[in-house]
């Protein structure tokens, strides 16, 4: 017996042993590492073990939103042009400076072509999307698959987001005779899904019907941030490597399963069928069979597209318009609720516009609407839906007129939340204020203040598509129903920490009346 005890009692202290002496390592490991800016000269923001700069992904206690304009008011305090960061044991470089921030996004993007260099292709396909891929394969395939958002390319689709609007707008009717309140959010991402399912998929969502639509389910999971993924996805992103080893996902296996199914199914049947829509997947099966490459009339050399990159980029532009263009809505609506003169300024373009179109949405009409643009994108510049982009250094950089060098793998942090919100370029940036992006305004400002969809080469190859369909959306509730705020509304307006994406924390609720 006694041989017993002294026997689990040496397992348990040589276990001891080896736990205090992995932990003195990674203390070691991240003290080396935490001196880095100091021993490349740029002044850098006093990190905290082990998450650096960031919120702990086990107790999440302040938005992702947040924590960027609070960094970046930090740098921008101290005078500072840029400043090293730490995203867990990862050494970053966040941009204060706007002509840098130029520099590093468009001027000098061959320096800077990748974002976060995490991509799994092998236990991830649907992962490897226009936004996540960097190098020679980013730049091939952005090449294929910018003509999907031309000009013509929208105007062809956009019987499909006029459709969507009439159910949206026979949605409030219903919920107007209920005398219920709406979570406006919710709204716009079945409205938004209905779009994409249809422009993406070719597919009808019925998502005002089907409360538990699998587009709507598994969009939601998508974006849903539980403390375990969280920490999973910082190790991924911090310790590339490492991920792939374990075989982290970006999408969830029965995410993928689901989405894939969809895309390959409608491709077979189309094919086999010989049918053809203006719609975004017709378009990505013509590269995909060498049909359409650029509008140039450049054919490309063999398929333009695999299966699993068509999958891919149905999925990123599924979620790029589900989330985001709901999200700018929701906070459009929030603020029109909020301030009755501006929306009843925005009704009265409304119908200005369409009186002119034979009361029809229309592509021409939505562009006549300059006072609504001006409205978007101040709830763009107050409500970024991403707070951050990064870039990732391809190659050594020398920062202009400085002495310093940003080496080759070091990612860089473009603090939109920042800039955003930055007196220095808008006064009294709380204020919700569309008058901020008149044509005289804008000229006046430097152009990087303001980019809600990033900027350079790398900028949302989908931006005009999601402004156009929030055009549709508000055009189609504004004209006839007036939003006003609901009690359920939680004041003042908090970011969630539970996403990425800025979000309001309880949701926006809102009454409707009809006018």
């Amino acid at each position: 017996m006694s041989i017993m005890m002294t026997f689990t009692g040496n397992i348990f202290l040589d276990l001891f042993g080896f736990i205090t002496s992995l932990l003195v390592v990674i203390f070691a490991y991240y003290k080396w590492t935490y001196q880095y800016w100091e021993r490349q000269n740029v002044p850098y923001l006093e990190p905290t073990i082990p998450f650096g700069n960031f919120s702990n992904h086990l107790n999440i206690n302040i938005s992702l939103s947040d924590t960027v304009r609070r960094m970046y008011d930090k740098a921008r305090a101290k005078g500072w042009k840029f400043c090293g960061i730490y995203e867990m044991a990862r050494p970053s470089i966040m941009i204060v400076d706007l002509d840098l921030a130029k520099h590093v996004m468009t001027k000098d993007f061959g320096h800077f072509v990748d974002r976060k260099p995490y991509v799994n292709d092998k236990d991830d396909p649907l992962g490897s999307h226009l936004f996540s891929i960097g190098g020679k394969k980013w730049r091939n395939l952005r090449v294929k698959v910018t003509p999907t958002f031309t000009s013509g390319k929208l105007k062809a689709m956009f019987q499909t987001l006029a459709d969507c609007g009439v159910i949206l707008e026979n949605y409030f009717e219903e919920v107007l005779n209920k005398e219920e309140p709406v979570d406006i959010k919710d709204v716009f991402a079945r409205f938004t899904i209905d779009i994409i399912g249809s422009c993406a998929f070719g597919l009808d969502c019925n998502s005002f019907k089907e409360e538990n639509s699998p587009f709507r389910i598994y969009g939601q999971k998508f974006f849903a941030m539980t403390k375990l993924r969280a920490l999973r996805l910082a190790l991924a992103f911090n310790f590339p490597a490492l991920g792939r080893f374990l075989k982290v996902r970006m999408v969830d296996k029965d995410i993928t399963e689901f989405f894939t199914k969809v895309v390959e199914d409608t491709v077979v049947y189309r094919e086999k069928n010989n049918v053809s829509r203006n719609d975004v997947l017709q378009l990505l099966i013509d590269i995909k069979n060498n049909k359409e490459g650029r509008e140039d009339g450049y054919k490309g050399d063999g398929k333009s597209l695999t299966m699993d990159e068509l999958a891919a980029q149905c999925f990123v532009f599924f979620l790029a318009g589900f989330e985001t263009s709901s999200t700018t809505a929701t906070f459009v609506l929030f603020e029109l609720a909020t301030h009755q003169d501006i929306q009843d300024k925005v009704r009265e373009e409304i119908r200005t516009v369409l009186a002119k179109h034979d009361d029809r949405i229309t592509y021409d009409s939505l562009n006549e609407m300059a006072y609504m643009t001006q409205v978007i994108d101040e709830a763009l510049r107050k409500y970024p839906p991403l707070p951050l982009v990064t870039r990732v250094c391809v190659e050594d950089y020398k920062v202009p007129g400085e002495n310093t060098i940003i080496e080759k793998g070091t990612n860089i942090v473009i603090p939109i939340m920042g800039y955003h919100y930055d007196m220095e370029f808008y006064d009294d940036p709380t204020k919700f204020n569309p008058d901020r992006f008149t044509d005289e305004h804008k000229e006046t400002r430097h152009p990087y203040a303001h980019i809600p969809f990033g900027e350079g080469p790398r900028v949302c190859i989908g931006e005009r598509f999601g402004v156009m369909q929030t055009k549709v959306g508000l055009t189609s509730i504004l004209r006839n129903f007036r939003v006003t705020l609901n009690k359920g509304t939680q004041l003042p307006l908090k970011f969630s920490v539970k996403s990425n994406i800025t979000t309001a924390e309880g949701g926006i609720w809102l009454d409707i009346e009809k006018v």
